[in-house]
């Protein structure tokens, strides 16, 4: 044993043993992996909670199935209890619960007893619909949120910044639903002197075919877009504000402007990047919330999308459907909301270590 080894205080680790010829590389990827690992735990623990909630919560609504699935019709007991034996309702609560977890792991989510279809396949035939109106929504707004937000916090306090500010405050507070209402009567139905230049709802006219049938749909889908728009669009103005705000005191700032760079290239390659991160995760959120839809705003506008159809199954109540609609909507959310933690650290490694 060597001088310095014997002198070396009991417990530190050998400088030439292997944590030492593991280079900052090395360290930060293991760091990193550990990081992605507790959020994938979070991720798989919350998605639990949301397959029992979905379960049990739906379970509390007034109505009953059976009677919905005669239609009124007057039925004999024998014949009640045949539709709960074949829809499973007749079995004790917590067998029911298994035999739906069990169900969910593989993808089955059960049959709707309104359709009598498997729910998997109406959510797959609604999700389309839904992901172009709030897809292309989410696109305008959140390039509305952050242009107008960067605008409004680097000339703050100016007459420009008051009115972003304030308008979009007051459209952020307006019920969507109230909003789209608003919307028909003055643009579908026509108001005095106005007349009505779009749709009252739905997705299409019908018999339209082609090039045609894309302009029938985009103007179907004028009325709902600008609902989403005007409501949303205020979020994301207010967090990107708030944080570039946070951001413009900064010493970085300071000596990037006494170096002689322009206010434009400053705030474009320095003060921006650095306030993205609340902004990343409220992208993600909005971005989960794509695939759930915004069911009043569905509703509203007659869009056949899984907002109506979880509607729809609602005033059955059709439970499965409503527990695979509700489980799909969560885990949505919950995945887009742990890519956003996952890519933290590559935007701002000081994240996750």
């Amino acid at each position: 044993m060597t001088a310095d080894a014997a002198s070396a205080p009991a417990g530190t680790a050998d400088a030439t043993g292997p944590e030492a010829s593991r280079g900052p590389r090395a360290r930060g990827a293991t760091a990193y992996l550990r990081y992605v690992a507790g959020k994938l735990a979070g991720a798989a623990v919350s998605l639990f909670a949301v397959l029992v909630t979905s379960f049990f919560l739906f379970r509390l609504i007034p109505g009953d199935p059976v009677k919905f699935m005669t239609g009124g019709r007057q039925v004999s007991a024998e014949q009640l209890a045949n539709y709960r034996e074949q829809f499973g309702l007749d079995l004790p609560l917590w067998q029911q619960f298994t035999d739906y977890c069990g169900k969910a792991l593989t993808g089955d989510l059960g049959t709707s007893y309104q359709f009598n279809a498997p729910v998997s396949d109406k959510i797959t035939e609604a999700l389309p619909n839904t992901l172009l109106l709030t897809g292309t929504a989410f696109v305008i707004y959140t390039l509305l949120g952050i242009v107008l937000g960067t605008r409004s916090a680097w000339r703050h306090g100016r007459i420009g910044d008051r009115l972003n500010t304030g308008l979009a405050l007051t459209l952020y507070s307006v019920p969507s639903f109230w909003l789209g209402l608003l919307l028909i009567v003055t643009l579908s139905v026509g108001a005095g002197p106005l007349p009505g230049l779009f749709p009252t709802g739905g997705m299409e006219s019908g018999g339209e075919e082609g090039l045609a049938y894309v302009l029938d749909v985009a103007h179907h889908l004028v009325l709902p877009v600008v609902t989403l728009v005007a409501v949303e669009y205020g979020q994301t103005l207010l967090v990107t504000r708030s944080a570039l705000l946070d951001e413009m005191g900064s010493d970085y700032l300071t000596t990037a402007r006494a170096k002689g760079l322009r206010d434009d290239l400053v705030r474009r390659r320095h003060a921006v990047p650095n306030a993205l991160l609340p902004t990343v995760t409220l992208i993600f959120i909005n971005l989960g919330r794509t695939v759930a839809g915004v069911i009043l705003v569905e509703t509203v506008f007659s869009w056949p999308g899984l907002g109506g159809l979880f509607y729809q199954a609602l005033s059955v109540p059709d439970l499965p459907l409503v527990q695979g609609l509700f489980f799909v909507f969560a885990a949505a959310v919950i995945v887009m909301n742990t890519v956003a933690d996952l890519i933290y650290p590559l935007l701002d490694p000081r994240v996750g270590r």
